[in-house]
Order: C-alpha cells, then sequence, then structure tokens
C-alpha cells in the first residue's frame, strides 16, 4: 500500500471510484460530487494552498481516495473533508480510515484546528466511521461547497 498525493494521471481512475461508488449507494443526486464537474480534474482542484488530496495506491491500481480543502466561507481555522472514496474491490481492509487519518493530521500540520464534512445519509458506513473518528453531527452546513444535495453535516476538533 502506498499514499500519496494526486497526480494527473489519478484523476480518470478517482473519477470513476467517486461516480460508481455513488451508483452503488443510490447517492448520484443533483447537487453532489456526482455531478461536480471538478471530480474529472481533481489534481488541479488541490493545487490550492492549504489544501492536499491523497490517493491509496495498491499494486499499482488506486484504490480510493481522500482530501481536504479551505472551502469557501468556512472560518480560517476550518477545512473541509472532502471526496473520500473507496473501490468497492478495496472496502473493508481499512484504507478509508488510513485515508482518514492522513488527511486529519496533514490538515492539522497546515494550521487547521477543525474539520467539517458533508455527507448523506445513503452513506451510512461512511458516517458510522465519521462517527468513531470524533466527528459530531451540526444541524445547518457550512462554508459553500456547492454541494446541496448533501444533507448531512458533521464537525471535529482536530
Amino acid at each position: 500500500m502506498l499514499i500519496r498525493k494526486i497526480v494527473t494521471d489519478d484523476n480518470a481512475a478517482m473519477a470513476a471510484i467517486i461516480r460508481n461508488s455513488l451508483l452503488e449507494f443510490n447517492a448520484a443526486k443533483p447537487g453532489t460530487v456526482y455531478f461536480d464537474e471538478t471530480t474529472d480534474h481533481l489534481s488541479d482542484v488541490f493545487t490550492e494552498n492549504r489544501s492536499a488530496y491523497f490517493v491509496v495506491e495498491i499494486d499499482n491500481e488506486i484504490a480510493g481516495g481522500c482530501g481536504f480543502y479551505p472551502t469557501q466561507a468556512l472560518p480560517e481555522d476550518m477545512c473541509e473533508l472532502v471526496k473520500l472514496y473507496v473501490s468497492k474491490k478495496y472496502r473493508h481492509n481499512g484504507y478509508g480510515q488510513t485515508l482518514l487519518q492522513k488527511c486529519m493530521q496533514e490538515a492539522k500540520k497546515k494550521g487547521y484546528e477543525k474539520m467539517y464534512l458533508e455527507s448523506m445519509p445513503e452513506l451510512k458506513n461512511a458516517i458510522a466511521m465519521y462517527e468513531k473518528n470524533g466527528f459530531e453531527k451540526i444541524g445547518a452546513p457550512l462554508g459553500n461547497s456547492g454541494h446541496t444535495g448533501c444533507d448531512v453535516w458533521m464537525m471535529k476538533e482536530l
């Protein structure tokens, strides 16, 4: 297993993992990353200062990815955890947990004190993982992610 920053050659694999996951869980709805054009070129998005996106590679195959981003209108000390998806083939092996831990550690190194995320009830396994890692549900969205199809909002102190 190798965890590294995303590069241009990873874009198509990550877009497929994200969209296939959302289809699998009946969560490919308007206002989600399924329809977000940035999903097709994640490596370009995560050149933003104080952001990062990591992929996990297994035997030269992209198994999943996760990142954090200084989403517009979030407080300066808060980032958003974004696009944590693992391919069906590689789930239940701890890769999602590993990616989440990596993002929390790196976000803290970049000076963030809090991490926010948006999800959907259909992604109940992900929500359970977030809760196990100290994320708590909050009553309304924060920032301006543009993902109006998400109706689960969570936050954690780093």
